[in-house]
């Protein structure tokens, strides 16, 4: 049994890992982390990087667990809330992939790490739902666990990517980050038919 509960964390673990990847929109987070901070030197981006991460962490952790309580609150069923969040989630993989605008114009001596950075450009709207959905979805502790390490894997791999936001840019370029970006939005697109189709089965097969 013991055996059988650690696989179940494991899958969790490496398949939530890789949605929250891309759910953070990493490469749409460099480019704009590289135009709201165009006049920073390298050493702040690298301490902006830092708190913007852990922001974004404790958002992500904090909507995982209240999940449960917002459905109860609002009445709101499982399989709605997919079919919704999977809208506005597509919405989002195809403004990636048509391209955002980017507003820069934001003063250097704002701090901008917890607003507009970690919400709502890398936990969006699509992401807070996502994540509402997920927090439901995992009833056992072990399993919202799990989930948190996903989140903090994800979290560590777009950390690394602002705090060399100087070298990447030097190295790839806007115009590759910018590509990347809209490869991401395809796979935002596929996992939000995949949340719209689970919210209308689950919705058909009640009926």
């Amino acid at each position: 049994m013991n055996t059988e509960i650690l696989l179940n964390c494991w899958h969790i673990y490496y398949v939530n890992a890789l949605k929250f990847f891309f759910l953070y929109t990493p490469f749409f987070a460099l480019s704009m982390f590289l135009c709201m901070t165009a006049e920073y030197t390298e050493e702040n981006r690298k301490k902006l990087s830092k708190r913007v991460m852990r922001a974004a962490f404790i958002i992500s952790v904090i909507l995982l667990f209240i999940g449960n309580a917002i459905f109860s609150i609002f009445g709101v069923t499982l399989d709605a809330f997919r079919v919704g969040v999977g809208t506005i989630l597509l919405l989002s993989g195809i403004g990636l992939v048509k391209g955002r605008a980017v507003e820069a114009n934001i003063p250097t001596d704002e701090d901008i790490a917890v607003v507009p950075m970690a919400l709502p450009i890398i936990v969006g709207p699509a992401t807070i739902g996502t994540i509402l959905v997920m927090g439901t979805e995992l009833k056992t502790i072990a399993e919202k666990l799990s989930c948190v390490a996903a989140m903090a894997t994800a979290c560590l791999v777009l950390w690394t990517m602002l705090y060399l936001a100087n070298t990447l840019e030097e190295k790839f370029g806007h115009r590759i980050i910018e590509i990347l970006s809209k490869i991401t939005g395809l796979i935002l697109s596929s996992l939000a038919a995949q949340l719209i189709l689970s919210g209308i089965k689950g919705f058909l097969f009640q009926a």
